[in-house]
């Protein structure tokens, strides 16, 4: 049975930085593209960072470029989203992904597998 489990999340001012933290059983992330997400109340899921098997490319969107880093440690099957200078908008339950899928140099659509989520708030 795969499991994904979030942790890091929290409160902190505007300014700030959270460092989340996903870990996986039944799955080893080695074999898998990963992806960072979040949704916003009222807001859909929306894509935030990933990184690709075996080459380890990365892919952020543009609202987290240069605020945002997504890392990956194979040998502890973790992937880590570390998050700088948050905005109140990056308010959200954060969840991680894997079998995200990339084409043509983009982030095309989200995978199978999902964790549960953990929350981050910004306040101002």
């Amino acid at each position: 049975q795969v499991q994904l489990v979030e942790s890091g999340g929290g409160l902190v001012q505007a300014g700030g930085s959270l460092r989340l933290s996903c870990t996986a059983s039944g799955l080893d992330f080695t074999e898998y593209h990963l992806g960072w997400f979040r949704q916003a109340p009222g807001k859909e899921r929306e894509f935030l960072a990933g990184s690709t098997r075996y080459t380890d490319n990365l892919y952020y969107t543009d609202s987290v470029k240069g605020r945002f880093t997504i890392t990956r440690d194979n040998a502890k099957n973790m992937v880590y989203l570390q998050m700088d200078s948050l905005k109140p908008e990056d308010t959200a339950v954060y969840f991680c992904n894997a079998g995200t899928i990339y084409a043509d140099g983009k982030y095309y659509a989200s995978g199978r597998y999902w964790g549960q989520g953990t929350q981050v708030t910004v306040s101002s």
